[in-house]
């Protein structure tokens, strides 16, 4: 844990002083040990920023720091944390020769079906959706994911629960690069986009048919698509495994900014294991 706590530490502390030169000194808590302990709370904790910062506090030296002052001090850094996993994310994209990537989505449930009626967090049937793999219904948001071959998480799109794949990917900015391929599962069918991916941006969108679908695949590129498949939901079974039985937030931007940080926390981790 402490490894991985100087590695977080070093790189936030790095890009922040490239990318925000003017720090005032005078602040008990930097930027950086802030994103710090919000990115341990998602790793190590569930989550539990106030027992990361108590950790932080006996274990390396932090300031102490109120509940309140470190939220309000995680919420002004939301911005400049989603700017770091997508730079971070770029670099491990270009870092990515075999240039194969996968695309599916996980749901992210914010209470129970059963007290729907009560909960004051989300207020609109937009939120409930569907998990197909689960067969079961669930009111939250649906998070879109695209990892590499090895499950390492590039990009994302959070969408309401009720939004269909196929809307999310085409409500996507992907940038990949050209002569990409992305695997994708039935869901994401549409011919037309699969022919505008591969004409403007030189990227093939590999997509499982369904079985009255208009474009048969042969049996070498069915297997492709299976074998590849697979190691997304392994992804999703990771970055979830982190998750407490409740996301505990006050607000659906710091819903939202929870979420962000288990993905984060998992694309770092995984990031420093395979390098």
């Amino acid at each position: 844990m402490t490894d991985y706590t100087i590695a977080i530490y070093c790189f936030m502390d790095d890009y922040l002083k490239i990318s925000q030169p003017h720090i005032d000194i005078r602040r008990k808590v930097s930027d950086a040990e802030i994103l710090t302990t919000a990115l341990l709370s998602a790793q190590y904790f569930y989550g539990n920023q106030h027992t990361t910062c108590q950790y932080m506090q006996q274990h390396h030296g932090m300031a102490k720091i109120d509940k309140s002052n470190f939220n309000r001090h995680l919420h002004r850094l939301s911005n400049t944390l989603i700017r770091i996993f997508l730079a971070l994310g770029e670099s491990l994209k270009q870092l990515n020769t075999a240039s194969r990537y996968l695309i599916d989505s996980f749901p992210v449930a914010v209470c129970k079906n059963i007290r729907i009626g009560r909960c004051k967090l989300l207020k609109h049937e937009s939120y409930r959706g569907y998990n197909a793999s689960k067969r079961q219904y669930f009111y939250g948001f649906k998070v879109q994911v695209v990892t590499t071959a090895d499950g390492i998480p590039v990009d994302y799109l959070i969408t309401a629960g009720s939004i269909h794949d196929n809307t999310a990917l085409q409500a996507m900015s992907l940038s990949l690069p050209q002569g990409s391929e992305l695997y994708a599962d039935s869901a994401y069918t549409h011919y037309e986009l699969e022919d505008l991916y591969e004409e403007c941006d030189q990227v093939r969108l590999l997509v499982e048919r369904k079985s009255n679908s208009k474009r048969q695949d042969n049996a070498a590129m069915r297997f492709l698509k299976k074998h590849y498949r697979k190691r997304i939901e392994t992804c999703f079974s990771q970055v979830t495994a982190r998750f407490p039985g409740k996301i505990h937030a006050v607000t659906p931007q710091g819903f939202l900014l929870k979420v962000v940080l288990f993905l984060f926390a998992f694309t770092f981790n995984k990031t420093l294991s395979t390098t």
